[in-house]
């Protein structure tokens, strides 16, 4: 989708990025569109490697809150997640502040699969991904962290993760005063229903990995058939150090955690532990409030163009009134 905070580059830009990056011109470049917040580009180099280039956005631009230095979050989890055996695209190269684009970049090896949200898939094939994918998480959780929760680079954290979370929503909810964004309850409200329920976070008391954007469009497949598989997972910079419940939020984005759903099963099959009990749902609609004030608020800097970003909008407005309506019957 269009945003503003896309920096678009020149092919002269391009060219000499990737040859100060990984000594290697541009022969050929194509512009990804299907992401919010950077700009992405799929190049071809002279040295016969596909890459991709990610390029944060305009340095001076007000972002959201948590969006502090995003790729370097990304960055972040891509050497912690490598190891572990995560299916990822390799790290190449990472720039901060960089003095030629005068910010941050990313260049990634490029992947020959296709995002789940474009393939066309037989009957059973959606199930056994989700099952794949579950375990995928799994693994995921197992990294561990400092003891720090939250978002480290923006600024974001606590020793608990009520603490943090309270901190991130926070930020969040003086993002969406400072951009005027239109919510369905005031932000006062807001505040105070995440607080009357937020003793329930408690029950965290290790800081997992989470990715906290696994929708399809950032889940990349490869093969076909009863043969196909999860080649890769991309995007890993709305990352913070939390509760694994937060990661089954976006994979059932509008709907509902269901016991039935192989993404459990296959959480569970890889050793992941999750209990959906009522404190644990409690934590869901905390985390399905934090995710749909996300899609609202972050208009305010990217600016989406009204017909691509209406669906959303509306979508997101009327799930993160459900999920009010949730806290308020506590």
């Amino acid at each position: 989708m269009d945003s503003r905070t896309k920096r678009r580059l020149s092919d002269a830009q391009l060219d000499a990025t990737l040859r100060g990056a990984l000594g290697a011109g541009v022969l050929s470049a194509e512009e990804l569109e299907d992401g919010f917040a950077n700009a992405v580009y799929r190049l071809g180099l002279e040295d016969g490697r596909r890459v991709v280039l990610k390029v944060g956005p305009p340095p001076g631009l007000r972002l959201l809150t948590y969006e502090r230095h995003l790729l370097r979050t990304e960055a972040m989890v891509y050497r912690l997640a490598e190891p572990a055996g995560l299916p990822l695209p390799s790290l190449l190269h990472a720039a901060f502040d960089d003095p030629a684009l005068g910010g941050d970049y990313l260049v990634l090896s490029a992947l020959d699969g296709v995002p789940w949200n474009q393939a066309a898939l037989g009957p059973g094939e959606d199930a056994s991904l989700r099952h794949e994918l579950g375990r995928h998480l799994a693994r995921l959780h197992t990294i561990p962290g400092t003891g720090v929760f939250g978002y480290p680079f923006a600024g974001l954290t606590g020793d608990g993760w009520r603490e943090a979370f309270l901190v991130i929503v926070g930020a969040l909810l003086d993002d969406a005063v400072h951009y005027g964004t239109p919510l369905p309850a005031p932000v006062a409200e807001i505040s105070a229903l995440v607080g009357a329920a937020a003793h329930t976070l408690d029950e965290v008391v290790t800081p997992s990995l989470v990715h906290f954007d696994i929708w399809p469009g950032n889940v990349f497949l490869t093969g076909e058939g009863p043969g196909r598989r999860i080649q890769a997972l991309i995007d890993h910079e709305r990352a913070f150090w939390g509760d694994p419940l937060a990661d089954f939020i976006t994979p059932t984005i509008f709907g509902e955690i269901r016991e039935d759903d192989p993404l459990v099963a296959g959480y569970r099959e890889a050793g992941g532990a999750i209990l959906l009990t009522p404190a644990a749902r409690v934590r869901a609609d905390l985390y399905r409030t934090y995710l749909y004030l996300i899609l609202l608020v972050e208009n305010g800097p990217r600016q989406y163009p009204e017909e691509a970003y209406a669906r959303l909008r509306d979508l997101a407005t009327s799930s993160l009134g459900r999920s009010l309506d949730a806290l308020r019957v506590l």
